[in-house]
């Protein structure tokens, strides 16, 4: 992976009105701040060292992104916000200049003058910490994993110090939406306190583990630590048998690729509260979003658009923000949240497209394009979609649910029901948990199992956010395993929160395929007055 930019201790760049400075990671125009975003910042810092001099569209994405695939669209949106910072428009400003077809180059008077020296740089002789990293600037997170400490002796197993975290970066570089600092520069701290290296890395999470050898056995504990408030976000420990240790390793980073899937994103949105809402970067709005998404009904679903909405226009090339877009539209197609259903499918799909055109390796964008096809009963063409979210990140809870779904209303049952149960070990306090424990009654109910189709059916709609089409699957299972008295429960609980709910609703909810199934589930839904 290429380097970041290189940090340029201590020196602050003034030209006309404005002053750059990189130790504070801030813009002042005639000494106000200009508020502009990290990733601009960092892409006028690298223009400002290069000034004078063409810079091309790669040596920007090695100093801004790393090195990582970034879309045309998006560099544009940063060019155009850093003219934007400095009052410029068009092509051609004071400041920045479009080489056609090769790139760009700063020009101008550029003087360097020294910062104000710190007293933490003046007693040890480091640079101050690299606040210009988006994790702890308010952008995308980023990332270091530690070596892990050994507590007392690992005789044959103290390879695992250094393999396992290898193991570890190389299974979360999976998730694209997580600047991952590569080995080469985090394996050089090992030992250091989780604040010095989250400091010199430039990082706001750093992942740290312990490995303990009490034979026959090992226990390995890891931890994930938000180096800005020295708190724990997620820990776990996991423990086996020393000459299982392989079979454990795969199990660890399995599981911490959906726990950081999960936890990171719901640690942003609670940081992202805190913050002055007209304020909120791109990123932020974007996890609110998720938070408000996952409410399942109409008022969350309508906060979380907005919220999309306005990272999308912060920043155009945010993939994710459009894939969570379709996600809400997806929502309002399939909860029958929004006036025109059609309008919605559209919408749903014409979002998803969008963020595939900005990022198509994203689990997630994959992941909303294939659900679209739901919506018009396209099984095939979404599995396809879903298949590849999941082969870009095997570990995707979510995509591995909902390749299951698609499986079991398709009418291969058996390998419907072992994605779900993969997906239910790989995350079990996902959001879409009662999602998966629904398509395991509706497998049971596919195979004829009406009973086990019934019990899988009310722990799914008594789950934390179940939605009313839950309800509606506990009405059908509970009504075909002759439990009529949890049928009716059920048929009530759909009449009070969906009292529009058709039977044509749920079978398009639903387009269960093997005509034997869908025939037994349209008698049950007439026979409970659906």
């Amino acid at each position: 992976m290429a380097s970041r930019l290189s940090y340029a201790a201590a020196m602050v760049y003034q030209f006309g009105c404005f002053a750059l400075d990189p130790d504070r990671f801030e813009l002042r125009a005639e000494d106000k701040p200009v508020p502009v975003e990290p990733q601009v910042l960092w892409l006028l810092l690298a223009l400002v060292q290069r000034r004078g001099r063409l810079v091309t569209k790669q040596q920007l994405v090695d100093a801004v992104w790393a090195g990582r695939p970034v879309a045309d669209a998006t560099l544009a949106s940063r060019i155009r916000s850093v003219r934007r910072a400095l009052g410029e428009e068009g092509r051609h400003g004071v400041h920045i200049h479009t080489v056609h077809g090769q790139g760009w180059r700063f020009e101008g008077e550029v003087q360097e003058v020294p910062a104000p020296v710190s007293l933490e740089t003046a007693s040890d002789g480091q640079p101050p910490a690299v606040a210009a990293d988006p994790a702890t600037a308010g952008g995308r997170p980023s990332i270091a994993v530690l070596p892990f400490t050994s507590i007392g002796s690992p005789g044959k197993l103290a390879a695992l110090e250094l393999a396992l975290p290898h193991d570890l970066i190389t299974e979360i570089s999976r998730l694209r939406w997580l600047f991952v600092i590569a080995r080469g520069s985090s394996f050089r701290l090992a030992g250091s306190p989780v604040a010095e290296a989250a400091r010199l890395l430039g990082v706001r999470y750093v992942l740290r583990g312990t490995i303990e050898v009490a034979h026959p056995g090992v226990i390995i504990g890891v931890e994930l630590v938000d180096s800005a408030e020295d708190s724990v976000v997620w820990a776990e420990r996991f423990a086996g048998p020393t000459d299982t240790v392989h079979e454990l390793r795969a199990r660890i980073a399995g599981s911490l690729a959906t726990a950081l899937d999960i936890r990171i994103p719901l640690h942003e949105a609670t940081q992202a509260r805190l913050a002055v809402s007209e304020h909120l970067d791109a990123w932020s709005a974007y996890h609110l979003g998720l938070q408000q998404m996952y409410r399942f009904d109409r008022q969350g679903n309508g906060a979380a658009g907005e919220y999309f909405e306005r990272a999308v226009a912060l920043d155009p090339g945010f993939a994710r923000a459009h894939a969570g877009l379709s996600f809400v539209h997806f929502q309002n197609a399939f909860l029958h949240l929004g006036a025109n259903r059609e309008q919605q499918v559209l919408a749903a799909r014409a979002a998803a497209e969008r963020g595939l055109e900005l990022d198509p390796l994203d689990p997630f964008v994959n992941f909303t394009m294939g659900r679209s096809f739901w919506l018009q009963g396209d099984l095939e063409t979404s599995l396809g979609w879903l298949e590849r979210a999941t082969q870009l990140s095997p570990n995707f809870a979510q995509g591995i649910y909902a390749r299951g779904w698609a499986e079991t209303l398709s009418g291969a049952v058996e390998a419907g029901r072992r994605q779900v149960d993969l997906a239910l070990q790989l995350s079990p306090i996902d959001p879409l948990h009662y999602a998966m424990l629904g398509t395991r009654a509706l497998a049971h109910l596919i195979a004829g199992e009406h009973a086990a189709s019934a019990d899988w059916a009310d722990r799914a709609a008594r789950a934390p956010g179940a939605h009313v089409m839950i309800s509606m699957i506990a009405a059908v299972a509970n009504r075909l395993a002759g439990r009529e008295g949890a049928a009716q429960h059920w048929r009530e609980r759909v009449r009070q929160r969906g009292p529009g709910l058709r039977q044509a609703d749920f079978l398009s909810a639903f387009p269960i395929r093997p005509e034997p199934s869908r025939r037994a589930v349209s008698e049950a839904l007439g026979q409970l007055g659906f």
